[in-house]
Parts: C-alpha cells; sequence; structure tokens
C-alpha cells in the first residue's frame, strides 16, 4: 500500500459535507530525500523510561527541553481523508481521529497543541525544514518515507469488503467473490487487493472500476455489483448511512505512522510514551471509538514498525 496515488484519491465523504474515494492516503506519494541518519529501527523504544535513580519517566519527563519552554507542539495534518482528519460541517475547525490523538498527546506532553492543515505533498517537506514537530495524516510507515523520516505507529488499517445492508450473497471473505460482479476504484490499493486475488479464482470475478468509492456503491444500489473494497475507516462512514454492510476482516493492512524529523529522537520518545500511556489507559481506544475505527487499534506504540 505505498506506491503513489493521485491527490484525488484524498477527498472527503458527503457524510461530512465532502466527497471521498476507497484510495486511501496511506499510499500516497513518495518520501523526498532523506534528511539525517537511519533510525534504530522498530524495535527502538527510544530513551529509556526509568530516570537514573529509579524514578519512572513520564512523557513530559523524555520531552527535550526546547519543546516544554516553548510550550507548544506544532502538529500538521492534510484535511480531506474521513474520519481521520477533516473539517466540522461548514466550519475551518480540524476535527477527527487525529486532531483528537495529536490533543490528547499534546496534553500528555504538557504542551500547547497548534494544529495547521497542509497539502499532503508538502507535510514530509514541511517536517523536515522545521516548519512542523509532527505530522498526523493517516501516513503509511513505508521503508521509502523511513529514508527521511521516523515513525511512531498508532493504527494499523487496510480494505475491506462492503456489500448492500442484510449481505444478501452471504459473503465472508474475498474468495466468495469469484465468479461475481464487483467494483473497485481506478488505482487504489484495494484495486490491487482484488486483483490478486481474481489470480487466484477458480471462476474470475468480474471487475468493474469506478472513478471513486461513491460511485462504485452506486454499482451496488442498482445491483451491477455485488461489493467492493473500500479502506476500513471510510467504510466505517459509508456503512452508518444505514445502505451497506461492512465485513470484518481488513486486507492489504499496513501501519500508519506520527511522523518525527530524524534528528528529533527526544520528541520521537516522547511522543511514543505518551501514545503508549493512552494506549495502556485506555483514552487511546475511547477516541478511536468514538469515530468508530477501532478495528484498526494497535496494542503497542512501536518506531517504524511497517514494511
Amino acid at each position: 500500500m505505498n506506491r503513489p496515488r493521485p491527490l484525488r484519491c484524498l477527498a472527503a465523504l458527503a457524510l461530512v459535507a465532502l466527497t471521498a474515494t476507497s484510495c486511501g492516503r496511506s499510499d500516497q506519494g513518495s518520501a523526498p530525500a532523506a534528511g539525517g541518519p537511519q533510525s534504530a529501527g522498530s524495535n527502538a523504544a527510544g530513551a529509556s523510561a526509568t530516570a537514573s535513580n529509579g524514578a519512572a519517566q513520564t512523557a513530559a519527563d523524555l520531552l527535550p527541553a526546547k519543546y516544554r519552554q516553548g510550550g507548544v507542539l506544532r502538529v500538521a495534518t492534510a484535511v480531506g481523508y474521513p474520519p481521520m482528519e477533516m473539517y466540522k460541517s461548514g466550519t475551518t475547525e480540524l476535527t477527527g481521529v487525529d486532531p483528537d490523538l495529536a490533543q490528547a498527546i499534546a496534553q500528555r506532553l504538557g504542551l500547547r497543541l497548534e494544529l495547521t492543515n497542509a497539502a499532503f505533498d508538502g507535510l514530509i517537506p514541511g517536517l523536515q525544514a522545521g516548519r512542523f514537530d509532527l505530522v498526523m495524516s493517516s501516513m503509511t510507515d513505508s521503508e521509502q518515507r523511513r529514508q527521511a523520516v521516523d515513525f511512531v505507529d498508532y493504527f494499523r488499517t487496510g480494505g475491506v469488503i462492503m456489500t448492500r445492508k442484510g449481505n444478501p450473497e452471504g459473503l465472508k471473505s474475498l474468495a466468495d467473490l469469484c465468479g461475481k460482479p464487483v467494483v473497485l476504484a481506478k488505482g487504489s490499493s484495494n484495486l490491487d487487493i482484488g486483483e490478486q486475488q481474481n489470480a487466484k479464482c477458480p471462476t474470475r470475478m468480474r471487475i468493474s472500476q469506478s472513478e471513486d468509492a461513491p460511485t462504485g456503491l452506486l454499482q451496488l444500489d442498482s445491483g451491477r455489483a455485488v461489493a467492493t473494497i473500500v479502506d476500513y475507516p471510510v467504510a466505517q462512514l459509508f456503512v452508518q448511512k444505514g445502505a451497506y454492510e461492512v465485513l470484518p476482516t481488513q486486507y492489504g493492512t499496513a501501519p500508519w505512522g506520527i511522523a518525527v524529523a530524524k534528528n528529533e529522537s527526544g520528541l520521537r520518545d516522547s511522543v511514543q510514551k505518551a501514545l503508549q500511556d493512552l494506549i495502556d489507559q485506555g483514552e487511546y481506544r475511547r477516541i478511536l471509538d468514538t469515530w468508530k475505527v477501532g478495528g484498526s487499534a494497535v496494542p503497542r506504540a512501536t518506531v517504524n514498525g511497517g514494511q
């Protein structure tokens, strides 16, 4: 889920007064040139959570002095991928999973959150240039991007099968799509998932390609297709309209990470500690469940855990 996709795949859902696609920004774009040494890898836990005197350190204790003195955590996101990041209807106020998690992390660090909307393809360059401290924008932790930044992984997601309410075809898995008419969005990672399954089918699917997820769902409405595959977070919004059903299994899953500049290991470690505390104390899952994406929760805050 890391090959480049067009930015049109980042449109938001009609459910929040915008329009969405199934392309998902988890596979958007390529990383800029690396800016600093390579990270220590997926098991890097950063600085020890225990001080030299044996007392447990808080996330705020791990925070480098310049951030404590500044008092602000500058986080950038790219609106247009609900329910992860979007505007509240009729406003320019940022809301969603990532803004809520960013606020919770900032509170753990004892900092005031300053949240900025920016173009998705400018997020990593802005981070490297020091305009932001963190990027939280449904960004896949990929090997390519890790050449430029480190990631604190906070979400793991993939594509899910959507069908009409009541699941009239009795679908349970990708294999059940064999021999059936299926609609998949052009250029999406979900099209890849469907085509890979199709190569295994004894009777091949009849795949049609839609411009985006909403137009694909029109084929379900009309009976021209029995199923589609949509990114899990996006599907959780569509299903609230009451006309569709989402199967529980996620395919092609990959971790999404909070991006941190390579030369800011202290900040990375404090963010990892803050996120782990949120996980351990239940606030993390509460935030995800509020947006109905708890199925992508991770049990542990890891660093650079992607493939």
